[in-house]
């Protein structure tokens, strides 16, 4: 019997690698060639550490000073986010044939110019978290809200992604925006331009395509998405703008669809739940869908 299990293996296993000579992009072996997806989360949390340094610790760090142990954990950040971006810069259509070296020294000009806006992100998150405590009654405080919800994490890590984003990483953004979405099912591309006092109210089902843009002071409610009209071109749509324009001062409720490259929501909008808008909304309009007819009978 055992040896009848061992001859079924030697089989079994010998296909398996007799498949992976078929020269598909699944058949890739060097397991080394792309960046990590634990050390890019790794990397995202003590960035947000960092973005709220009295909120998050990390265990790994003892220190009685608080400089000395932010200085180590963005030496931290620095060394690993430069070696992933190395990795990831082999994928840039413009640095494919690039020797290593000259892969390490783009990498650590890109990290240290991303490490010098982090002020910048602050001050954008900054904004986003008290657009959430002026806009949801049931948040008793900005301590719960940067602990709990949902919704400021996933703004937080696309501004951070974004940023990554606007320097030509490849993958290490997306890596990012993803284990947000796996976190929060909020699905925010990090090619996503957003404005500041930006507010995910429950948030769970919300989808922001590469191409939208978003203004200042908007608020957005479960369900709504942000998205493009057809994506059937496929890769021929690559680069071209496929997604909506937000204006500021706008609230998007639940279910709501916003679709296409040329729909632009004008200023001080209000869309309503679970509408369908594929055309252009001129400023301080409210849309809203006929409620349907609920019918009670009585047992």
């Amino acid at each position: 019997m055992e040896n009848n299990t061992g001859i079924k293996l030697h089989d079994i296993t010998r296909a398996i690698l007799d498949d992976y000579e078929k020269g598909r992009d699944i058949d890739k072996l060097d397991t080394f060639a792309q960046p990590d997806q634990e050390v890019v989360t790794d990397i995202l949390l003590k960035l947000i550490n960092i973005i709220f340094p009295g909120f998050y610790r990390d265990k790994n760090y003892k220190s009685y000073n608080h400089d000395t142990r932010i200085c180590v954990l963005i030496e931290d950040v620095y060394y690993n986010l430069r070696k992933q971006t190395s990795i990831a810069l082999g994928y840039s259509d413009s640095l494919v044939s690039a020797d290593n070296l000259a892969l390490e020294t783009r990498a650590d000009e890109i990290t240290a110019e991303f490490m010098q806006r982090i002020p910048a992100i602050r001050a954008l998150v900054d904004t986003d978290l008290e657009a959430t405590i002026q806009g949801d009654p049931a948040a008793s405080s900005k301590e719960e809200i940067i602990l709990c919800y949902p919704g400021l994490l996933a703004s937080t890590t696309s501004r951070i992604a974004h940023e990554l984003f606007l320097l030509n990483v490849p993958m290490i953004p997306r890596m990012m925006t993803e284990y947000a979405h796996s976190r929060t099912g909020i699905d925010i591309h990090p090619g996503a331009t957003i404005g500041d006092y930006f507010f995910i109210d429950h948030g769970t089902g919300i989808v922001v395509g590469e191409t939208a843009v978003i203004g200042s002071h908007v608020k957005i409610y479960q369900g709504v998405t942000i998205g493009a009209l057809s994506t059937s071109g496929g890769q021929r749509l690559r680069g071209v703008r496929r997604h909506p324009t937000i204006g500021d001062n706008v609230t998007i409720y639940a279910g709501a669809s916003i679709l296409g490259g040329e729909t632009v929501i004008g200023d001080g909008c209000v869309i309503g739940s679970n509408v369908f808008i594929t055309e252009s909304v001129s400023e301080k309009t409210r849309i809203s869908s006929k409620t349907s007819e609920v019918s009670i009978r009585r047992r």
